[in-house]
């Protein structure tokens, strides 16, 4: 590869790898997504170098793959094309917590454990999605816009303006961090948006497609006074939807969240060897997670309020649903799954979606919480003729924005050194991507295989897309390969 020297010269020769060992962690990860190998890593310490990796990157025609995590599930991080590996670990810094503001601005390399942590001693939080690794990358997270548990409309768009730099090695400041003097300006970056275009839809679900970012602003709130939470055995799952249809709206619940046993005893076991069948053999199909807060101002009379409306609610319409604050036969459940509502899977444990075969193919979309038992009938049936035990399927439905919609995710379980195995679950995950789009299922993430899917049936939009990513990168180096690139 041409001109390694300056490549050397931008991060320090110490920060720049051709080593097997080091290439082969990139080269693959959790997904079914075939392996692929990069030419090089990199592991920049500042925007500046970034941006002088990217430029350098541009000038040369090398393919660029930005990874910023230590765990991946999706195959979005695995060189399609070969290429230079960015590995933005190293900027893990938290420069500042604002809580007038109620943001946090962060680096790419972040993570979970490290946010809840520095928050924490401020009082504050951050919501994030369910149990998500504690090595994971927070700004990924949010730029590939997994789905917090709060169901309240205002936490639903938690990124707010940020710092990144484009294929051309240019560097970019989006929203309220664009105006000169930031970060010691008057605006403190609070708003994605302006002046001018809204820049930051382009980065939002793009796989590292369009740019690669430096920093952002985040959203957080103030810690929570008074946490209560509650539990509910659902064998109908329209029934359950119908409740939630009926009391999200009237913002009840800050943590919401539908599991199947298969996920929750995936969840809750402490010993999983030992926990783990009886708990799936225990568990009702569905359980009903809702957590109801009293936050900075006035914590008792909403909590007062919000659980006579519940009251009212169950003992006028829905007598068949009943709340209680653990799960029957489980001991301080309530507690346990407030934990995990509220900070990252402990370190050092195995992963709750690896803790039982070593894999997990996932299948998650946007849909209608009405057709949620149509979404779950729909895949039984297809698993039923792959030969896949309905009963290994692991659910999880997420109400978004009070019950509007709903994210809705299929985890099939397996073993990864399973050739065979791993084929079945992909020809399933396959057919029934395509069965749940004819639906009206939403694939907003599309990864791996389901990207052709997804832009096969939308020609204008991926035209577009096609033309906006010409204009933001003429040379198409920026992860190649993904998407509809």
């Amino acid at each position: 590869m041409r001109n390694k020297e300056q490549l050397k010269k931008i991060v320090g020769k110490e920060n720049v790898s051709e080593a097997k060992q080091d290439l082969a962690r990139y080269s693959r990860d959790f997904s079914l997504v075939p392996p692929g190998m990069p030419d090089l890593v990199v592991w920049p310490k500042t925007s500046e170098e970034v941006a002088g990796v990217v430029k350098w990157a541009n000038e040369n025609d090398v393919p660029v793959i930005p990874v910023s995590s230590a765990v991946h599930y999706y195959g979005c991080s695995i060189p399609k094309q070969g290429g230079m590996i960015v590995d933005l670990t190293r900027m893990n810094q938290v420069f500042e917590i604002d809580d007038y503001n109620r943001r946090v601005r962060i680096q790419p390399g972040v993570t979970w454990k490290q946010i809840t942590g520095e928050l924490a001693k401020k009082g504050m939080r951050i919501v994030m999605p369910l149990a998500p690794p504690a090595n994971r990358s927070v700004v990924a997270d949010f730029l590939e816009r997994e789905v917090p548990t709060n169901t309240v409309y205002d936490y639903g768009e938690p990124t707010q303006s940020f710092e990144l730099v484009w294929p051309t090695g240019e560097l970019f400041r989006l929203g309220s961090a664009s105006v000169n003097g930031y970060p010691n300006s008057v605006s403190k970056g609070a708003n994605p948006s302006g002046p001018g275009l809204d820049f930051y839809r382009f980065l939002q679900g793009a796989q590292g497609t369009f740019g690669i970012v430096t920093w952002m602003n985040l959203k957080v709130e103030f810690a929570t006074k008074i946490d209560k939470v509650y539990c509910a055995a659902i064998e109908d799952l329209a029934l359950a939807q119908e409740f939630l249809y009926r009391v999200l709206p009237r913002r009840i619940g800050q943590e919401v969240v539908l599991l199947n046993n298969v996920d929750l005893a995936a969840i809750l076991a402490e010993d999983f060897d030992a926990d783990f069948d009886r708990l799936r053999a225990f568990l009702p199909s569905w359980s009903l997670i809702m957590v109801i807060s009293g936050l900075l101002r006035r914590p008792e009379e909403k909590i007062a309020y919000e659980e006579k409306f519940l009251k009212e609610v169950m003992a006028k319409e829905f007598q068949k649903i009943k709340l209680v604050d653990t799960i029957p036969g489980q001991p301080g459940a309530g507690r346990k799954l407030l934990k995990l509502l509220r900070e990252p899977w402990p370190t050092g444990k195995p992963y709750w979606k690896n803790a039982w075969r070593g894999g997990v193919q996932s299948l998650f979309f946007i849909g209608k919480p009405v057709d949620t038992p149509l979404y779950v009938d729909l895949v039984a049936d297809l698993a039923a003729q792959y030969g896949y035990p309905i009963a290994d399927i692991g659910m999880y439905i997420q109400p978004i924005e009070h019950n509007r919609a709903c994210h809705v995710e299929f985890n099939f379980f397996h073993d990864p050194d399973d050739e065979a195995e791993k084929a079945v679950i992909g020809a399933l995950w396959r057919e029934a991507a395509q069965a749940l789009m004819n639906e009206g299922a939403f694939f907003s993430r599309p990864y791996g295989d389901l990207a052709a899917m997804v832009y096969d049936r939308a020609a204008s939009y991926t035209m577009a897309l096609r033309r906006t990513k010409k204009v933001f990168d003429p040379k198409n180096v920026m992860n190649p390969g993904q998407l509809c690139f």
